[in-house]
């Protein structure tokens, strides 16, 4: 694999191991499946075999993925321990949102409230925050409640017309939660604030980390509401915050040297483990669709490097995982399996279900035509077929299932199926070259081109 770099000097490598098995490959429907079928292959060596969860090693591309494998270890009870990196809900971006939702349900969190104050900027001060907990000790209430009669506060002075605006904010927020779902209010809560806003104008390799982290937050909540619609139950902002709380807390468990570790590829040079799965090799994670897209070729051969300091993290034995759907920013998304996997030869994959060359390289039509048939019978990420109508001149999105379309980052692709989605359509695109993606009209801005 690592000789289709061009700007790479040829080496000769070698092991000094015995012949292992072959490398296992497993693709999967979504990416739920993908994380359970990890951690479930982990816990069953264990129990079997004389290893121990420090033998294990889970690699992925960006610190985002590592929130599903966090949640489902924790429930699975097996210790863990992310390398290089932050649990997810103690990521700074993280912690900020969920402190939103807190202080819009019911603002009796005091820290979460103090928290937000001033995020992203707004002139507030430490000398005024202190003012307002000193009032709240003081009349024994709580800080969000003493926000709510700043104009009582002594000397709260220039500070009152920005502690009046924050608060007019938060119950702009209370009011509206009563009548939106969860993933749409934490939409609006970061349009109003500008927190994402912010994080595109800084433009720098951690912005785009943590911004990556928004959409996984994201993802969870939509996925949580998902949950909530096939058991029949109201998806609740307390719900949500309540399902976040049992593991969120993961910090407070004891550290213990036997745990599986989690890490990004790039935290991964230089250490090697016995058993490594390397999740999420699909066309647009891994490589990324901008480093697929990018015009300089160094760009992909710094991707395809990565690739193989993963591949060679493994002693042992080596896990390559992909799914043919994963949620990203709340919407479902279909990809190809990574070129990467492509280029290593098939007589060395082991897999648990059949893999024919002929499907990793589907001529562009058929591709079109089997996302066509699988969105119309069952949609990704839902429990029951979506109605599929011609949308009427005037009233759709403008262009119709069949048509060609453009979009401004994916380029062009082919519109395989259109719903209505509450305030706007549910447009499912097959593009040329970035894969099957599911996107808002609105958001997206496709274009027909007349052919």
């Amino acid at each position: 694999m690592i000789a289709n770099n061009q700007g790479r000097k040829e080496k000769r490598l070698w092991t000094e191991n015995a012949q292992g098995d072959k490398i296992q490959f497993q693709m999967f429907d979504n990416a739920y499946e993908e994380v359970e079928y990890i951690v479930d292959d982990i816990r069953k060596h264990v129990r079997e075999t004389d290893s121990s969860y420090r033998d294990y090693a889970i690699l992925y591309r960006t610190n985002a993925q590592s929130r599903m494998f966090e949640e489902k270890l924790v429930t699975a009870n097996i210790p863990y321990k992310i390398i290089g990196g932050i649990n997810f809900y103690a990521r700074k971006e993280i912690k900020d949102l969920l402190s939103y939702l807190k202080t819009v349900d019911n603002g009796q969190d005091d820290l979460a409230v103090r928290r937000i104050i001033n995020v992203p900027k707004r002139g507030i001060g430490l000398t005024s925050v202190n003012r307002v907990q000193e009032y709240a000790l003081q009349k024994e209430i709580s800080f969000y409640e003493a926000l709510l009669g700043a104009d009582l506060i002594p000397g709260i002075g220039k500070s009152l017309g920005k502690l009046e605006s924050f608060t007019a904010m938060i119950e702009h927020f209370k009011m509206e939660s009563g009548n939106q779902k969860v993933s749409e209010l934490i939409q609006e809560i970061i349009d109003v604030t500008g927190y994402v806003e912010e994080l595109q104008a800084e433009d720098t390799v951690e912005s785009e980390a943590r911004l990556e982290n928004i959409d996984e937050l994201l993802n969870k909540i939509v996925a949580y509401e998902e949950d909530c619609e096939d058991q029949q139950i109201p998806a609740t902002l307390s719900g949500f915050l309540e399902e976040v709380a049992l593991v969120a807390d993961i910090d407070s468990l004891e550290e213990d040297s036997d745990y599986v570790v989690l890490m990004t590829l790039h935290s991964a040079k230089g250490l090697e483990f016995p058993n490594v799965y390397l999740a999420g090799m699909e066309d647009g994670l891994f490589p990324s669709y901008m480093t697929i897209t990018a015009d300089d070729p160094a760009e992909l051969e710094e991707e395809r490097r990565l690739c193989y300091v993963g591949i060679t993290r493994a002693m042992h034995k080596l896990t390559l995982t992909c799914a043919k759907r994963r949620m990203i920013r709340g919407e479902t998304q279909y990809n190809k399996m990574s070129r990467f996997l492509k280029e290593i030869p098939m007589t060395l994959l082991s897999s648990g279900m059949p893999v024919e060359k002929e499907a990793m390289e589907l001529p562009k039509q058929i591709a079109y035509a089997q996302a066509k048939q699988s969105f119309q019978s069952k949609p990704f990420g839902m429990g029951k077929p979506v109605q599929q109508f011609a949308v009427k001149n005037g009233n759709g999105p403008g262009y119709d299932v069949g048509d060609r379309v453009r979009h401004v980052k994916f380029g062009e692709g082919l519109v395989t199926g259109i719903t209505e989605g509450g305030r706007d359509y549910e447009v499912t695109v097959a593009f040329d070259t970035a894969g099957t993606k599911k996107m808002f009209a609105a958001f997206a801005k496709l274009q027909k081109i007349d052919e």
